[in-house]
């Protein structure tokens, strides 16, 4: 009889469990950190594997598509077969940019997010009225709607770090964003931390080191120390993250796409 990957891999449900959490989370970050900058193609699409102390635990999957006067993102996370197997994650998320000025490429219009996370399920959207400085938020599973405040260029959780990938971004320098996320506005540092070269699917490149201090309490909850290798071009083209879990840590590379 062959082997399960669960009896092989020896890892008791609770911690598994854990890490599937942990997975969620990287795969959102991930995603939010590989929207489009004004210096990428669109369309673009960013494919990443997700790997547990070498053992392969989730794919990452990004597309981005030019609308004419808008841009979407669709993104699309799964865990593996073998997480799916007791704690099955699969999440959604669209985000629609209206298109300002140049270098700019949008602010949100729409944002929509849907997770499946073992039992535990969210289909939370928030719609965007930066003429009025308001944003609607509304939970489609309790029917909660609650209008907000906000200020001047203010991102979902998603469109929040394409712009990231548009700013020029200096070792030692912080970048701030503003964001709303879930019903909370937050202006999360962005730490700039070092140069490195790395080899990728792109071939041998040089990087830049970035860590997001998160602190809300939606989709970025702050379960851990988040570092993120931007190609250090005008494209920022994240290729790896890293994330420490429970026990090892959750690493994130690009191993295909459109870009």
């Amino acid at each position: 009889m062959k082997k399960s990957p669960i009896a092989s891999a020896s890892i008791p449900l609770s911690t598994a469990a854990r890490l599937s959490g942990q997975l969620s989370l990287v795969l959102l970050v991930l995603i939010a950190m590989a929207t489009s900058a004004a210096a990428l193609t669109v369309p673009e699409k960013l494919v990443y594997d997700l790997t547990w102390t070498g053992i392969k635990a989730g794919t990452a999957t990004q597309e981005i598509t030019d609308e004419g006067d808008s841009i979407r993102i669709v993104s699309i996370a799964r865990s593996a077969d073998w997480i799916s197997v007791f704690f099955p994650v699969e999440d959604r998320v669209e985000s629609l940019l209206a298109k300002v000025t140049p270098p700019q490429l949008g602010l949100p219009r729409d944002f929509r997010m849907k997770v499946r996370e073992g039992k535990h399920r969210r289909d939370k959207e928030i719609i965007f009225d930066h003429d009025k400085g308001k944003a609607s938020y509304i939970d489609h599973l309790n029917g909660e709607k609650v209008e907000l405040e906000i200020g001047k260029n203010t991102y979902d959780p998603y469109s929040s770090f394409y712009y990231v990938r548009t700013l020029p971004l200096e070792v030692g320098k912080s970048v701030f964003v503003p964001l709303l996320d879930n019903k909370q506005l937050w202006n999360v540092e962005i730490q700039v931390l070092k140069k490195e070269k790395l080899d990728t699917i792109l071939g041998k490149v040089n990087t830049i080191l970035i860590k997001p201090l998160i602190k809300s309490e939606g989709i970025f909850q702050k379960k851990g120390e988040i570092y993120i290798w931007l190609t250090d071009d005008a494209r920022h083209i994240p290729v790896k993250m890293k994330t420490k879990v429970a026990i090892g840590s959750v690493t994130a590379t690009l191993v295909g796409g459109k870009f």
